[in-house]
């Protein structure tokens, strides 16, 4: 018998939630479609390892329940999101306090007209009663040193975030774009409120200690923490590659295949020589995509170690993400990721996962149990260390100038997505994948097809 011409409509290169997720949007149009992985299993960065009962995330990106793809993505209608207390905990001083909660953002009038109101308070004579404000007879009193800053300085925040969480996101990427240190400063913002908070904010966020990243991409990491909750999968980051796989057709996924070259009609692979077929689609990350491809842009890195520990005494947090405003040591965020997440842990034990940012110190340990128990206020000497997960190349940077929508098709039968085409989330690579499928989906003629899958998924 003849060979067949190709042996797959499309063959993808990588397992990531980019790859898994351009694979169901292709195989749900009637494209048949080949994933290839050369690890042992799928996933890619998302992965999480599972020691004694623990699940440990190996970077451990935080999420947005306010992101679309989330919802939009087919194959993830089972993902649990479990959110973070609203808002975040700041420690500064040796005390934490709480900022930007706004679990149901009020609008930009409301916002003002809190803002106007604290101004008048803080005018008024102590004894008097201000108009509009029934109750209060004096200033609220904020700490000397507060990362927020005065009363007023709290308002004018509240006031921010909620004109962010409901301003258009065309217009945010109409402004003028610029390093996120260097905007903030320029935007009039109280250099307490930029230290105290967004600083460290961001930093968490964007894996971007030193606030390089655009302006641009800053704002939308903002307006997705004011319109939504900061959040982790349910069973650790692997929830999404693992739910994404499940969903696609028997024998859609390779793992342990080496691609080693790549054509607009085939694949050469290590183990298995080439496989034929009518388009491929790079699913990489970006360094892995340009040894395949060589001219693709290789960006700058933000390099993330995560440490993992247990006690049985958890610190009396809660499901908070506690950040440090005073950038007094390595961490740049921790949680008792327990306590958001139960699943992560046996029980009766108590999982703290803490995130370095940059280049971790020599004895990156050591150095983390001392942050923690400033951060925490308890002593760390009785955890127990479960694992150390550094990895050089976590995120790709997005210096200013940066394209959101890089283009996905390169030419006719090759294309590539993943973060480092989009932003540097998980939000940014399922975008990028839904772009990839489109656009090839287009070049074969069957884009109607897809229309036809997400109006029945939609109506279901």
């Amino acid at each position: 018998m003849l060979e067949p011409a190709y042996q797959a409509d499309v063959v993808i290169v990588g397992a990531g939630v980019a790859g898994l997720s351009a694979a169901h949007r292709l195989t749900s149009a009637g494209v048949t479609t080949a994933v290839l992985e050369a690890a042992p299993c799928a996933g890619g960065r998302m992965s999480t390892e599972k020691i004694d009962g623990f699940r440990l995330d190996r970077i451990g990106q935080l999420l947005s329940t306010s992101y679309p793809e989330l919802r939009l993505t087919p194959g993830l209608d089972a993902l649990e999101l479990r959110p973070f207390a609203p808002g975040v905990l700041l420690h500064s001083d040796g005390r934490r306090q709480r900022a930007g909660a706004l679990a149901n953002p009020i609008s930009a009038r409301r916002a003002r007209g809190a803002l106007h109101a604290v101004r008048a308070l803080a005018s008024a004579p102590r004894s008097a009663s201000v108009r509009g404000v029934p109750g209060q007879t004096s200033v609220p009193r904020v700490r000397a040193g507060a990362p927020l800053g005065t009363a007023v300085d709290q308002a004018r925040l509240g006031a921010a975030l909620a004109r962010l969480a409901s301003s258009p996101v065309e217009r945010l990427l109409a402004r003028p774009e610029a390093p996120a240190a260097q905007a903030l400063a320029a935007r009039g913002v109280p250099a307490r409120t930029i230290d105290g908070f967004l600083r460290p904010l961001l930093a968490a966020l964007l894996c971007d200690p030193e606030l390089t990243t655009s302006s641009r991409c800053a704002d939308l990491a903002l307006r997705s923490f004011a319109s939504g909750r900061l959040c982790v999968p349910e069973g650790g980051a692997e929830a999404l590659p693992e739910l994404l796989a499940q969903a696609l057709p028997p024998g859609t996924v390779h793992t342990g295949v080496r691609v080693t070259s790549v054509a607009t009609t085939s694949v050469t692979t290590a183990e298995h020589g080439e496989i034929r077929c009518r388009a491929v689609l790079l699913a990489t990350d970006a360094r892995t995509a340009a040894e395949l491809l060589p001219g693709l842009r290789v960006p700058d890195f933000h390099p993330v170690t995560v440490v993992h520990h247990t006690t049985d005494e958890p610190p009396a947090t809660g499901a908070s993400l506690l950040l440090d405003a005073d950038r007094g040591g390595p961490v740049a965020h921790t949680a008792v990721i327990s306590q958001v997440d139960p699943s992560r842990a046996p029980a009766g034990r108590a999982l703290v996962s803490s995130t370095v940012l940059g280049t971790p110190p020599p004895d990156v340990d050591t150095a983390v149990r001392m942050h923690l128990s400033r951060l925490y206020g308890t002593s760390t000497t009785r955890w127990e260390t479960l694992a150390v997960h550094h990895t050089p190349e976590a995120v790709p940077a997005m210096h200013p100038p940066h394209d959101l929508r890089r283009p996905v098709r390169l030419l006719a039968g090759l294309y590539v997505c993943g973060d480092h085409r989009d932003t540097s989330t998980v939000q940014g690579a399922l975008h990028s994948a839904h772009r990839a499928a489109s656009a090839i989906l287009t070049d074969l003629g069957t884009a109607g097809s897809l229309h036809r899958a997400e109006l029945l998924r939609a109506a279901a």
